[in-house]
């Protein structure tokens, strides 16, 4: 199910991506699931797809994490727990933090959250991951490569209080962090593009099986979404791995 509504602009590339990995994705605006007409316990992956859902007007994501909390608590709660995957990028990261999703998995406690970019504009560029070691479904096989994906975001600088950090670092709960041209986690702009503390690009829940991130993967799926493609003659896409690996452990 990939998650739309008002502001949304993502979802398209995003279902194109779990198509190219051999899935079946299905677009979903919210109110078919508020009403009832689309049930998420006839599906095995929730994705929220990067965008500006409601304009962004109080906060990033904040809108649509307040009519998830509100209306559809239950039903995400017997999703998670019958072990299915959620996915947010970009827009859809900034709404799993404010659902309390993000990092421990439960719903209500909103323990981080992503703040305006220290530029203080919005940054669209390439920038450089490196996959971390963790319990990440989406991850799976891909701790220590360095890949690069498109940030598009004005406020994606990762902030939780030093307790959480500490927990966070502590249950290896990064998916992805920002690095130099050396593969090092890094703090210095342009390289980490917002702040973020720690170099934290991306995160998952305890369990592995939900993961946020600021960088847009499905903008890195074909050899020609690469800026440089002409001159990298073997270059694989990055960002196909993470949909791939989804729908592998979707289908087992």
């Amino acid at each position: 199910m990939i998650l739309r509504t008002d502001g949304t602009n993502c979802d398209v590339e995003t279902a194109y991506a779990f198509e190219q990995a051999g899935g079946s994705p299905r677009l979903v605006h919210v109110n078919q699931l508020r009403a009832g007409k689309e049930r998420l316990s006839a599906y095995r992956i929730l994705v929220i797809p990067g965008g500006f859902s409601y304009g962004d007007d109080i906060l990033s994501g904040k809108i649509l994490a307040v009519e998830l909390t509100s209306f559809l608590r239950e039903e995400i709660s017997r999703f998670v727990a019958a072990g299915g995957l959620i996915l947010g990028i970009c827009n859809g990261f900034q709404v799993l933090v404010r659902t309390g999703l993000l990092p421990l998995g439960e719903i209500g406690p909103v323990r981080a959250t992503l703040m305006v970019n220290d530029s203080a504009r919005f940054e669209c560029r390439w920038v450089r991951l490196r996959v971390e070691e963790s319990p990440c479904v989406f991850t799976r096989g891909a701790a220590g490569r360095v890949v690069e994906f498109q940030v598009a975001h004005g406020e994606g600088r990762f902030f939780t209080d030093a307790a959480t950090l500490n927990e966070i670092e502590k249950r290896s709960l990064v998916a992805f962090r920002y690095v130099d041209a050396g593969g090092r986690p890094t703090q210095d702009y342009p390289d980490n593009p917002n702040g973020s503390l720690n170099a934290i690009a991306g995160i998952t829940d305890p369990s592995g099986r939900i993961m946020g991130l600021m960088p847009h993967p499905e903008r890195n799926i074909l050899r020609r979404h690469h800026p440089n493609w002409r001159r990298l003659k073997d270059y694989v896409p990055a960002g196909r791995f993470i949909f791939e690996n989804a729908v592998a452990a979707a289908k087992a």
